[in-house]
Formats: C-alpha cells, sequence, structure tokens
C-alpha cells in the first residue's frame, strides 16, 4: 500500500491506499480507525480487501500520522472531514468499514452525508449503553486486553502515545456522549453490524438490540474480540466481502 497525505479544511490527513484498484465497477472500501488508534491496525484487513477493490485506511484529525487540531473534533466535525477527504479522492460513494469509535463516526457521517454511504460494516460498534461510563469502559477494555493478539499492544500503544492523553480524554468523552443507537434507524441503507464472540466491550445484547432498530441491518458473529480487524483479519475480510457482493 502506498502512503498519500491529503490537505481537508485545514487538516493535513494521512491515508494508506490500496496501490491499484481492485477491478473496475467496484465499490471502493473506506476504512475508520477506533479511539486513539490510527489507520495502522487496520493494514491486515486492507492488504486482504486491496485483492478484490480499491481500499484506502485514513488518519481522522488528530490521530496517527494526520495533523493534530488544538482540541478533538467532535463527531459532526469528523464526518465532514470524511466526507472532504473522500471528494479530494474522487470518491463519490463508498462502503466504510469501521471499529468501534470509528463507527460511530460512520453512523454520523450516513446521517449527515447519505448519499455517499454506499454500505457501512460497523465492527465492534461502541458505546453499549449498558456499560456507558467512563469506569465501565475502562474496566471492559481491560477485560479485552488479553484477548487480543500480543503485536497489536505494540502498535496501539504507540498510537496512543501519538494522540496524547488530552486528545484521548476529549475523544472518549465524546465517544460516551454520543448516541448510535438513536442513529442508526434513520440509516436507510444496507448496514452489517459484527461483533467479535469474546469481545468483553460490545455486548451481545447490545449488538442484537441495535441490529433490531436499523430498517436494513444484518448481524454477523465472528471469531476473536473486539478487533478482528487485526486479531482475525481474514475472516473478518471474508465477511466484508460476502456483504459487498450482496449488493
Amino acid at each position: 500500500m502506498t502512503h498519500v497525505r491529503t490537505p481537508v479544511y485545514g487538516h493535513t490527513l494521512f491515508s494508506r491506499q490500496s496501490i491499484a484498484p481492485g477491478g473496475t465497477g467496484r465499490p471502493t472500501v473506506v476504512l475508520v480507525h477506533g479511539l486513539g488508534t490510527s489507520s495502522l491496525y487496520m493494514v491486515p484487513t486492507a492488504v486482504r480487501l486491496a485483492r478484490d477493490y480499491r481500499v484506502l485506511a485514513l488518519d481522522l484529525p488528530g490521530f496517527g500520522h494526520s495533523s493534530k487540531p488544538p482540541h478533538a473534533l467532535p463527531l459532526p466535525a469528523l464526518a465532514d472531514v470524511l466526507a472532504g477527504w473522500m471528494s479530494q479522492m474522487a470518491i463519490d460513494r463508498a462502503v466504510l468499514v469501521g471499529n468501534s469509535f470509528g463507527c460511530q463516526v460512520i453512523a454520523e457521517f450516513g446521517l449527515r452525508h447519505p448519499d455517499r454511504l454506499e454500505r457501512a460494516v460497523l465492527q465492534g460498534p461502541t458505546m453499549d449503553r449498558y456499560a456507558r461510563t467512563a469506569v465501565r469502559e475502562f474496566a471492559r477494555f481491560a477485560l479485552d486486553l488479553p484477548r487480543e493478539r500480543v503485536p497489536e499492544y505494540f502498535l496501539n500503544a504507540y498510537d496512543y502515545w501519538r494522540t496524547g492523553l488530552h486528545r484521548g480524554w476529549e475523544t472518549f468523552q465524546i465517544a460516551l456522549k454520543d448516541r448510535i443507537e438513536d442513529k442508526l434507524p434513520r440509516l436507510e441503507m444496507p448496514v452489517l453490524l459484527v461483533r467479535g464472540q469474546h469481545d468483553p466491550i460490545v455486548s451481545q445484547r447490545w449488538v442484537k438490540e441495535l441490529t433490531a432498530t436499523i430498517p436494513n441491518g444484518r448481524l454477523i458473529i465472528t471469531r476473536g474480540a473486539h478487533t478482528p480487524n487485526f486479531s482475525e483479519p481474514d475472516a473478518f475480510a471474508g465477511v466484508v466481502r460476502s456483504f459487498v457482493r450482496a449488493a
């Protein structure tokens, strides 16, 4: 994959892009990372999907190699920056695939720019309403750590360091206050919810409730925990590929 830096609305966004499209007439797939992380841990899935599609994974403003605004951007601003970046990349519509907080960004994007969201894959959508406090979320995060692959510890630790404590905390507060369950019922495009069967951060009860409210929603349970995009990329890419092909 090649690396690209793109100016968008006063920010400079870093992205990883497949060198060649997977084929003409096929949708473009954009990967959106979670809280405090970056496109780096999306690479295993991106590489596998790039065999069939044009794939791009970006670092949102404030994260990874993208520029760092003074404060964390609220969800509407993140969604608009994502739309602006897509325009710069000559992407009219795309399949958006998000993990964790990335799902919240995509849900907001779907409300503000519905004509540009072809399909949505929401893996481990936060915040679970049964644990919407800082204490409970940190407890669930601690439970998830031993269930993920050790190399991810180092990738995420590096990303958290680049994000910084202040920005990470600001973004966490934004995520906690966001009610994704109020947004998903308003999305009319196909939406696939994905949960790792051992994910302690996002409960089975929560994703089943969410799926039932989405007009064109589906739910799939995969192996792994909260980040199968890194820990089980073959299985996760297969789920995304099947969903895209169902168009």
